[in-house]
């Protein structure tokens, strides 16, 4: 059995042992169009490439840097490679954390340059609870803990297309105002 995953592109990923050069940005765009929220319990298709951009669109809302609005697009950008795990099973998985992180900070320092410091993890990671609770408000009608958000998102079903065009875009627009192009 390979150790490795081939990847849209068809690269050949090797989660335990990830190496920068294997990394995509379509990659990740198409995995991410792929796979729906909430571990597929959404009552609609919601999938992660859009969670990434609302969460992207919703840093800008909020007036922060080029840089945190990547991250912010970037932040779930691991599970193309290792999928999503619901976060009460991810917390009594031996490695995962540490098997995830590494292949975020490389996304990280592929794409956005370097890896965030505490302050834009936390700024990203506030954020990324927000939308959830947006989320679970619109696609389940459960109001989970708080998230006030800026942006006006639907959280509507797009086709994976969709998704993964528009991350695409996103990425680059994000890029270039990161590089002041």
């Amino acid at each position: 059995m390979a150790q490795y995953i081939t990847t849209y592109t068809g690269a050949h990923f090797y989660p335990l042992e990830p190496d920068p050069e294997d990394i995509r940005i379509e990659d990740i765009a198409h995995a991410l169009s792929m796979h729906c929220r909430a571990n597929g319990h959404y009552k609609y298709f919601y999938s992660v490439a859009d969670h990434c951009i609302d969460c992207a669109v919703e840093a800008e809302a909020r007036g922060l840097d080029a840089y945190v609005s990547l991250l912010c697009l970037l932040h779930d950008a691991a599970e193309a490679y290792i999928s999503d795990i619901p976060r009460p099973v991810k917390r009594d998985l031996k490695g995962i954390y540490e098997i995830e992180d590494r292949i975020a900070n490389m996304v990280y320092i592929k794409f956005a340059g370097r890896i965030p410091d505490r302050n834009e993890f936390e700024l990203m990671r506030e954020i990324d609870d927000a939308m959830l609770y947006h989320e679970f408000k619109a696609n389940m009608g459960e109001e989970l803990s708080y998230g006030d958000i800026f942006s006006e998102r639907s959280f509507r079903t797009r086709r994976p297309s969709e998704s993964e065009s528009e991350f695409i875009e996103t990425f680059r627009r994000l890029r270039n105002r990161l590089h002041g192009i």
